[in-house]
């Protein structure tokens, strides 16, 4: 049988072995509060590659510590965070994986000490914190942070970038009208709430040159909302910034009932793959590699983005094989249990 989920994926000069990306989840592991890599995010992101994923994408990775979701949060703020991700990706690439970090800014809804930044000082519910509003000059000041962010990630030979434009973080906080209340430049209309991430993207081209992804939250599931309609036409600007991929999940800009099912996301990204015409990322209760068969093999992602099922197994891959019938390298330390 020949199988979409284990065929070659080429973005640039990057070419992944199968289209099984493991999805940015974060560990909640850097003890210290300082956003230093630890030793359980060694064994945790070498274990997939082991495993055979693809391209494996380490976790939100704050770009300032204000921007962390949480302390324990992975940090890429300082040139201190380079060796410990230059070593983690070094292992992970030993064993036949493409690497990539999302880089991230929690917006309202961090919860660190001190004051959080928002567009807007609304917060996100009552159990958050209500955010100060950023000044313009802030807002450059973390425009600045993503592009050295993206330098650092250069440094630390990571083969692909992830700008984090979902779940309800800074990103997607200017681009919803939800949580976007300004009446300056960053708000007001669909453009000049773009304009941030626009920035954003900018900002990181200047220091990358790599294949560029993004991930959206393509509904916000509340009305006055953006839906995917919205999130075609931000695609079509991202598309012609330079950007590659679009990772495509959905929600959490404000809280919302969402009606989670296996697959439930996928059709948002089959309609910005073809109405927009780039390539997407589907993500969002695919355990079965049959599911992913069909997403592929329909047109309606390119690649497929493995969240909590690789947590539960960590050699999924090899599981999707057998499902499809389909043979795939072993770690020749495993080649006597692998079949």
């Amino acid at each position: 049988m020949k199988s979409a989920l284990f065929s070659p994926y080429t973005i640039k000069n990057v070419t992944l072995k199968n289209r099984i990306v493991m999805s940015p989840m974060c560990m909640y592991s850097s003890h210290n509060e300082d956003g230093m890599v630890e030793d359980w995010h060694f064994t945790h992101y070498v274990s997939r590659a082991v495993g055979q994923v693809g391209l494996i994408m380490v976790e939100a990775t704050a770009v300032t510590p204000q921007g962390r979701i949480s302390p324990q949060d992975l940090g890429i703020w300082s040139d201190e965070h380079i060796p410990g991700f230059k070593k983690l990706v070094s292992m992970m690439k030993a064993h036949g994986a493409k690497t990539s970090i999302q880089i991230a800014h929690a917006g309202r809804k961090a919860t660190v000490e001190g004051d959080i930044v928002a567009p807007s000082a609304i917060a996100f519910s009552e159990s958050y914190k209500k955010p100060k509003e950023l000044t313009s000059s802030e807002i450059k000041e973390i425009i600045e942070a993503f592009g050295q962010g993206a330098r650092r990630a250069k440094e630390a030979g990571f083969d692909i970038i992830e700008i984090h434009g979902a779940h309800g973080y800074l990103i997607n906080e200017f681009l919803s009208p939800l949580s976007n209340k300004r009446e300056d430049e960053y708000g007001g209309s669909p453009e000049k709430r773009y304009r941030f991430l626009h920035e954003v993207i900018k900002s990181v081209k200047e220091e990358w040159d790599g294949p560029l992804f993004v991930r959206i939250s393509a509904n916000d599931y509340t009305d006055g909302g953006l839906t995917p309609d919205d999130y075609v036409e931000y695609a079509k600007l991202m598309k012609e910034q330079g950007v590659d991929l679009i990772d495509v999940s959905s929600g959490a800009v404000v809280p919302a009932s969402i009606d989670a099912f296996p697959g439930y996301q996928v059709g948002f990204s089959d309609k910005i793959r073809n109405q927009a015409d780039i390539p997407t990322g589907a993500v969002g209760l695919i355990t079965k590699a049959i599911q992913a068969e069909e997403i592929l093999k329909n047109n309606r992602a390119d690649l497929i983005f493995i969240a909590r099922e690789l947590l539960r197994d960590p050699y999924w891959p090899r599981t999707a094989a057998k499902e499809l019938g389909v043979s795939i390298d072993a770690p020749k330390q495993y080649d006597r249990g692998w079949l």
